[in-house]
């Protein structure tokens, strides 16, 4: 009796996911986190407006959700200023990494990333046997003109840009991207990550034409619109390239819940408004709960903080197992020097003030 006869490149990949989800911790401690601020989602909701689509939409959950998402493809294009035809819809950006990856990286193409940055695009590159190469960060900043010399020395058909980036919250501004954007080497294609544009300071976002060839962008409703469970992301771009995607996408991969709701949360400015009002008060008090312990915060343009932890990966990595240990979900970067640090993701009053009674039992275990 044989077995499915695996490609070369499947049984080269380790059986590992990029992120051990906060459920599967619990269940190998025993109990939920009192506190859950590792995964980076809104705390504080998605709009009641989305809640209320969604419910209103479950009567028709017996149809398929709109190949072409075509109501949200069209908003998403107002708010974009740009045409429909710019417009992806997808499932979050982790699906949209994959199909982007899928259009372009054969094995052996060459990719260049951030070492550090997020490990779900490295992820998908291995999946489809990239050559992948890497520059470290500037300052715990992702380093565009590094990543552009790196594209143009290993010959790169994609390079992965965060912007703010996660996992250390800090950003470039717009103009500076653009300027740099000049350096991008022929045939190459920029992959600019806005995940968390939502919560950046006017002028982050680069002004760049829709249908530049050289950059596509990739955004979320998983974060500021608190819909990290519905899966629902899109991508701005070339039209070109935008129907390619039709080639190899999941064509009734949307759910249409999800669709309704996200049209919903992005007609709901106000509710954008408070959840961006209530992380800046998190920053402030994530900020205040370091200074409080002796650590310090890097400036952030998202809706978590990087904690420096004083030391090294090994001390962090201990803060962070006290934490866990005290029911507190955090995670921290993977690479040094970026892992002195760990990663707090904005909550409500009532999860920070569990982070604050746990963090100096925390640092005084770590601290022997």
């Amino acid at each position: 009796m044989t077995g499915p006869r695996y490609t070369d490149l499947i049984q080269s990949l380790p059986s590992t996911v990029p992120f051990v989800g906060p459920e599967e911790q619990e269940r190998a401690r025993g109990a939920p986190f009192r506190a859950r601020l590792g995964a980076n989602e809104s705390l504080f909701g998605p709009s009641p407006k989305a809640v209320e689509a969604m419910r209103e939409a479950v009567g028709g959950i017996w149809k398929y959700g709109e190949p072409d998402s075509y109501d949200l493809r069209h908003a998403l294009a107002d708010h974009m200023g740009c045409a429909p035809e710019n417009i992806l819809v997808g499932e979050g950006i982790d699906g949209l990494l994959g199909n982007l990856e899928r259009l372009l990286i054969a094995p052996g193409d060459a990719v260049v990333t951030s070492d550090g940055a997020y490990p779900t695009f490295n992820y998908h590159v291995a999946g489809f046997g990239g050559a992948l190469h890497k520059v470290p960060y500037l300052g715990d900043h992702e380093d565009p003109a590094s990543l552009f010399a790196k594209a143009r020395a290993v010959g790169a058909k994609l390079v992965y840009l965060a912007n703010p980036d996660n996992p250390m919250a800090t950003w470039h501004r717009g103009d500076t991207l653009m300027n740099v954007l000049e350096s991008l080497p022929e045939g190459c294609l920029l992959l600019l990550d806005e995940a968390y544009i939502e919560f950046a300071p006017k002028g982050t976002a680069p002004d760049i034409d829709p249908e530049d060839p050289r950059v596509i962008r990739m955004r979320t409703f998983s974060k500021a619109y608190g819909m990290a469970g519905a899966r629902i992301g899109y991508a701005i771009g070339a039209a070109g390239l935008i129907k390619s995607f039709d080639k190899i996408r999941n064509h009734f991969g949307m759910n249409r819940l999800a669709q309704a709701g996200a049209l919903a949360a992005l007609q709901d400015k106000a509710w954008l408004a408070h959840v961006q009002a209530e992380v800046a008060t998190a920053r402030k008090r994530i900020d205040q709960i370091a200074r409080d312990n002796g650590l310090t915060t890097l400036p952030s343009a998202t809706n978590f903080m990087a904690v420096d932890c004083g030391g090294d990966g090994t001390f962090a990595k201990a803060v962070l197992d006290g934490l866990v240990a005290r029911g507190v979900f955090v995670r921290m970067p993977f690479v040094a020097p970026q892992n002195r640090c760990i990663r707090i993701s904005c909550g409500r009053a009532q999860d920070l003030d569990i982070l604050a009674e746990a963090l100096p039992e925390a640092l005084a275990e770590a601290r022997g």
